[in-house]
């Protein structure tokens, strides 16, 4: 009997949960890490260690407005794997922010 035979199959997205993260406060600046996380299918802790991860990287900062945290996005920063390193961030943003508001993709300079 194979024993895979009852395991479920294995599922897999193209995006990561970094982009999808990134996407995500590129879209709402506003954001809480509640919201992203849910919107993700994320735990709070996973999108918050994530936002670390973006911060540190350049990708985008953060800063406190009263109790809320306000994110921006830097789109000129170019993708880390040596692969992608001629592209920057901005252009998978608006691939998957075209039917987002104007505001947005004005915003990054698109």
């Amino acid at each position: 009997m194979d024993r895979f035979a009852n395991a479920a199959p294995r599922t897999w997205t193209l995006l990561t949960n970094h982009a999808r993260i990134l996407i995500l406060v590129a879209r709402d600046p506003q954001s809480r890490v509640r919201d992203l996380a849910a919107r993700a299918g994320i735990t709070e802790r996973a999108a918050q260690g994530i936002l670390g991860d973006l911060e540190e990287a350049g990708f985008l900062d953060r800063r406190r407005v009263g109790r809320r945290t306000e994110y921006s996005v830097h789109p000129d920063v170019s993708f880390r794997h040596p692969l992608e390193a001629g592209h920057e961030v901005g252009e998978l943003l608006t691939l998957f922010l075209r039917d987002s508001p104007e505001r947005v993709v004005e915003d990054l300079g698109r």
